[in-house]
């Protein structure tokens, strides 16, 4: 079989490629090379394969160049468009930190308001009562004074009839005349000061009814510049409200348990948010100061809902840009799998990392493979983990909040380069952090 494989070979090396001599001619003698079909053929083929291998390596060459190339641009356009979005939630935040403290500062100027009117209000109605306590002693010293006017006219009717009567015995009653006239003077000067009396009575009442319609029109005037602002108010602490509530109904937590969680530790009493205490004289409560109680209730459930807000891990842990090169779940290492408990957000080394919520530091130091790594616990059984750290700016037992530099980004531990690892825990189970980034965006 070989010996057939070679003279097919060399039948085809005779076809294409003849015996050839080269001849070498110096001053004494010529000689000659002969190139056997074979050896042509040999040369043949391995300058084609080496030609072929060159251009193949440069091809390889100039396509990872390119590819390399390729990679870096997307790379810069993937940063430049990580801090475009960075700036724009930024900006975002801050203006609606922005709009939530003006609205709040609206807040508290018209609770001035409302408290000022409040007081004008009661004021007022204590005034209206006083009036018409007095119009009802007026009107009772106007009956009596009429009474004794009817009474004053029917005794001088009597003694006109009892003068007319004796009219005829003039002497027997002589005596009695002097008297008597002295009398009817009296009378009718009773009479006369009883009427002017009545008529400064009735002018005093004109004046006090036309003063209550005053009071009752000014009260009315009050009520529907208190409902307008209660409306605005009302209308802007539900715009703070939804925005929270839509954040802890993104992750599953109950609104009502944070809330009570919350409270636990502020339970202290007082500040611009006690409910007003208005004495109400045994009467029902009115509508304006129950509003305002009402309102006063949402409000302290928006600062409760923020406070919360802050003690739970709502948020990233770098200011600066960076990237994100692993998210959380199950990946593969070779033939097998590992779950990634958390988030890795890669930069250079140094970048600084800050705290995602209020709490205590509860772990700083070496573990493993997650190398330096700071552990912080928060509110309701939350944990924030940031590992691969190059150095520490905390200690354990230290209370930080929201934003606080607690390390710098590190190689440390199991690490293929500068990263942060970043994990939240519930109880001790890993949960994802993406979750609660995206539910935070439009609030923080």
């Amino acid at each position: 079989m070989k010996a057939r494989f070679k003279r097919r070979v060399h039948v085809f090396a005779e076809k294409y490629f003849p015996e050839q001599r080269l001849y070498l001619r110096t001053e004494r003698s010529t000689r000659y090379l002969r190139l056997s079909p074979s050896s042509q053929l040999v040369i043949v083929v391995g300058t084609g394969f080496i030609f072929g291998w060159t251009i193949f390596a440069s091809a390889a060459l100039m396509v990872n160049k390119f590819s390399a190339i390729g990679n870096n641009q997307q790379a810069v356009l993937r940063l430049k468009d990580y801090e475009a979005r960075l700036k724009s939630l930024s900006v975002e935040r801050d203006k609606r930190a922005l709009e939530a403290q003006t609205a709040q500062e609206r807040f508290y100027i018209a609770l001035d308001q409302i408290s000022a009117q409040q007081s004008a209000l009661l004021s007022s109605e204590e005034r209206r009562r006083e009036l018409e306590t007095g119009i009802e002693v007026v009107q009772r010293t106007l009956r009596k004074t009429i009474k004794a006017r009817d009474r004053a006219e029917t005794q001088a009717d009597q003694i006109l009839a009892e003068l007319q009567a004796v009219n005829g015995n003039v002497s027997i009653y002589s005596s009695n005349s002097a008297e008597t006239e002295t009398t009817l003077d009296y009378l009718n000067e009773a009479l006369d000061e009883t009427v002017v009396e009545r008529d400064a009575m009735v002018a005093e009442a004109g004046r006090m009814k036309q003063k209550v319609s005053d009071l009752k029109h000014q009260a009315k005037l009050d009520k529907e510049r208190n409902d307008r602002i209660f409306s605005r108010l009302e209308e802007a602490v539900t715009v703070s409200i939804s925005p929270l509530e839509k954040l802890f109904e993104g992750v599953g937590l109950s609104t009502d348990k944070l809330l009570d969680d919350v409270r636990k530790g502020y339970s202290g009493m007082g500040g611009p948010l006690t409910p007003l205490a208005i004495s109400t004289m045994g009467e029902p409560e009115d509508p304006s100061s129950f509003r305002a109680n009402q309102l006063l209730g949402e409000l302290d459930k928006v600062n409760m809902m923020r406070i919360a807000a802050e003690r739970l891990p709502f948020g990233i842990p770098l200011k600066s840009s960076y990237r994100q090169t692993s998210g959380y779940g199950w990946r593969k290492l070779g033939s097998s799998s590992r779950m990634h408990d958390g988030l890795d957000f890669a930069s250079g080394v140094g970048t600084p990392v800050y705290a995602t919520a209020d709490g205590v530091v509860n772990f700083v130091g070496w573990a493993g493979g997650y190398g330096r790594i700071v552990k912080i616990h928060h509110s309701m059984g939350f944990e924030t983990r940031y590992a691969h750290l190059s150095a520490f700016h905390v200690k354990k037992g230290q209370r930080v909040s929201r934003g606080d530099r607690i390390g710098d980004m590190g190689n440390t531990g199991r690490s293929t380069g500068p990263h942060v690892h970043y994990e939240v825990r519930i109880g001790g189970k890993s949960v994802n952090p993406i979750n609660y980034i995206k539910a935070a965006r439009n609030v923080f």
